[in-house]
């Protein structure tokens, strides 16, 4: 997913595009992950664990041979299909892999979802690291995308037999068949107050880290009065944080629990965005950045795990909570753009400060269940 940002400039150039109609394309990317959350249970209930993983990583491959394909047909509308099919495997994906993990996670005891998560920031880094280097080699997006549509289809022949296959439905599951009992249990989990709850914390941590990944370069460019160089630092600096928090903080966890650790990370994340908003001195900002990357570290895959375990059928659970971070992901960063244009960057960063508070004091809910035995 990370691979094509750095091809962005290539592409708006080779296709004759504005900003605005890739920033609509890019926006496709989110609508389409979101109606891949709401697929995802009926395709893992349908194909099984094993299947829908693989199927799902299938499509990301296909997907990105329709860019390739779009592109060397210098074809605006194939780009379109391309960017929305991408969008809605990966959402697919995103639930599949995010309940399997859960899984996991719960056999051995031991947190290990945050780290799972942190594989993802490291995919994003060398991600971005492979498109920068297939542009100063001189290699065209559409033979970089083909490339990579082959080695997803590798990935997915190697990866997917280790998947498990999933077991029988339990007893409080709608069987196969039913597809009515099963859209009511969705529609039931965005009733459930313990699950909006979690998604609360999902809809803080992920509105920081949209909006850090949107308007933390521009602010200490124009509001802190640094370089463009050192500005990019900064923000390698946050993704850099997130990810070694991520890697380092199963642990912790196990430690903290989850509920503890959420409220440390977001209590962290509040003086972070506190340091940044207010500081003047370029390295209390880098501190601020830092402490807000811890911020946003926990939220989403431990919301993840207490999700899938908050009742019966995990993928519809996950699906409900991952939404309302997508929808974060999606509203977040242009909301805080809307502000910035009434009161200024800096302060509209106040809000990521306050939803971290948010995150606080709803973190409860993510107290894992007492197990009937």
């Amino acid at each position: 997913m990370a691979a094509w940002g750095p091809r962005l400039p290539a592409i708006k150039s080779q296709l004759g595009i504005s900003t605005a109609t890739i920033g609509l394309l890019l926006a496709g990317v989110t609508v389409g992950g979101i109606v891949g959350l709401l697929l995802s249970n009926p395709i893992l209930h349908r194909l099984g664990s094993r299947r829908a993983v693989a199927s799902a990583t299938v499509a990301i491959a296909t997907a990105m041979g329709v860019l390739g394909a779009a592109l060397a047909l210098g074809s605006v509308p194939l780009l379109t299909v391309g960017f929305l099919v991408i969008g809605v495997a990966i959402g697919t994906l995103d639930v599949l892999i995010n309940v399997e993990g859960a899984a996991i996670e719960r056999r051995a005891g031991r947190t290990l979802m945050p780290r799972m998560h942190g594989a993802w920031s490291i995919g994003a880094a060398a991600g971005s690291g492979i498109g920068a280097v297939c542009a100063a080699l001189g290699i065209t997006p559409a033979q970089q995308f083909f490339g990579e549509a082959g080695a997803i289809v590798l990935a997915a022949t190697l990866i997917a037999p280790g998947v498990p296959r999933t077991e029988a439905p339990s007893s409080d599951q709608p069987a196969a068949g039913d597809r009515g009992a099963k859209v009511r249990q969705w529609l039931r989990g965005w009733l459930d107050w313990r699950l909006l709850l979690i998604g609360v914390v999902m809809l803080g941590v992920e509105l920081g880290e949209g909006s850090a990944n949107s308007w933390l370069t521009l602010a200490v460019r124009e509001d802190h009065g640094q370089s463009a160089a050192v500005a990019a630092l900064f923000f390698t600096a946050f993704a850099a944080g997130e990810a070694l928090s991520r890697v380092f903080g199963g642990p912790i966890v196990d430690r903290l629990g989850r509920v503890r650790a959420i409220r440390v990370t977001t209590t962290l994340g509040v003086i972070g965005m506190i340091l940044f908003i207010q500081a003047d001195s370029r390295w209390v900002v880098l501190v601020g950045t830092l402490l807000w990357s811890v911020g946003v570290s926990m939220g989403f895959p431990l919301g993840m795990s207490a999700a899938a375990e908050s009742g019966p059928d995990p993928a519809a659970r996950v699906s409900v909570v991952g939404s309302i971070g997508y929808f974060a992901g999606l509203a977040g960063p242009p909301v805080i753009g809307a502000l910035a244009e009434r009161a200024g960057l800096l302060t509209a960063l106040w809000l990521v400060a306050a939803l971290f508070l948010a995150a606080f004091a709803v973190a409860g809910s993510l107290r894992p269940r007492p197990v009937t035995r």
